[in-house]
């Protein structure tokens, strides 16, 4: 099969790829490089540099390429920003996401995954939250991808388009050649490395008065490398139907749980600052994934949160100042 990963050169892109060469796929990555890195790309992959909002750059991709389905990781995904910049999200996801999905069909491609996001779910009503959850995104970020599922909804009766939405929640950790490196850094567990690492005096913990173990957030955190393996298993099952996933591990860590284990893996005393709470943050969210592994039988190979951190860390040891090195 040859597959177009849009952001395959990003982190799940990149692991993606890998994970798909590895199991005998082709295939081609579309990547503006704006968040992407060329050392990211798995070099038996083809890449081609360009941008999701020029509909001629993407008919070329189609066109010279035999091209049988699209994984599409490519967006703009900082939910802050998205706040302060909602024509931003509102526009570029949106609109470039139609271009990609106006390009395939055209060119009578019928499978499409897409990258979507545990965002979709602000103020769950059931913990741990599963695919019948109501859906209240918490940001342009997150109503920018919901606009794209209610897209596939309509492709898939209109065009015969067949698809699935994976939301997935916390990634983290690395695979053993590719890794976490955005600018700028917003996830948890790389900042709290960047601390080990002698890049940060310090980790900011905003709030400690939540209805949680120890006061402070609680989240999810999924395997990089799990969350490739549930976009191959949900691309092979194409063939049987549309589908939506939640992806997580069904556990949950605070952020003070996550520094502890970071301080055990690394060594490093890892000093935090508390700060007030940041608008948005809800205290707890944890996937259920019944449903892909009762359908697709997914496992996740990293359950364990030390041995997440631990990939994540060996990683950034090798790659202090991520591909720049």
């Amino acid at each position: 099969m040859s597959v177009l990963v849009t952001g395959g050169a990003g982190y799940i892109g990149s692991v993606t790829v890998e994970q798909l060469i590895q199991a005998g796929e082709q295939v081609v990555v579309f990547d503006n490089l704006s968040q992407g890195h060329k050392k990211a790309v798995h070099p038996n992959a083809t890449l081609v540099e360009g941008d999701l909002s020029d509909r001629t750059v993407i008919d070329a991709v189609f066109a010279e390429h035999n091209i049988d389905a699209v994984i599409h990781f490519a967006a703009r995904s900082l939910v802050g920003q998205s706040m302060e910049c909602p024509f931003l999200y509102l526009g570029d996801n949106v609109t470039n996401g139609l271009n990609l999905l106006e390009s395939m069909t055209d060119h009578g491609v019928k499978k499409f995954i897409l990258s979507s996001t545990a965002n979709l779910f602000d103020d769950p009503e059931n913990i741990p939250i599963d695919e019948t959850e109501r859906i209240v995104p918490g940001s342009p970020y997150g109503e920018s991808k919901y606009i794209l599922e209610r897209m596939l909804y309509w492709l898939e009766k209109t065009q015969g388009l067949k698809y699935a939405a994976l939301r997935y929640f916390n990634a983290a950790g690395a695979s053993e050649r590719f890794g976490e490196n955005h600018d700028p850094e917003t996830h948890l567990i790389p900042i709290v490395l960047q601390v080990a690492l002698g890049q940060r005096d310090h980790i900011p913990i905003f709030g400690d008065d939540y209805e949680t173990v120890d006061g402070t957030c609680v989240r999810d955190y999924v395997h990089v490398v799990d969350l490739a393996q549930a976009h191959i298993l949900a691309l092979n099952a194409l063939g049987q139907g549309s589908r939506t996933y939640n992806l997580g591990s069904g556990q949950g860590f605070s952020v003070k749980q996550v520094i502890e284990a970071a301080r055990k893996i690394t060594g490093h005393p890892i000093p935090t600052e508390m700060g007030p709470k940041r608008p948005g943050d809800v205290a707890t969210l944890i996937a259920s994934s019944d449903k892909i592994r009762n359908e697709l039988g997914w496992k996740t190979k990293y359950d364990d949160l030390h041995t997440i951190i631990e990939t994540a860390w060996n990683w950034h040891k090798a790659h202090p100042n991520g591909y720049e090195d």
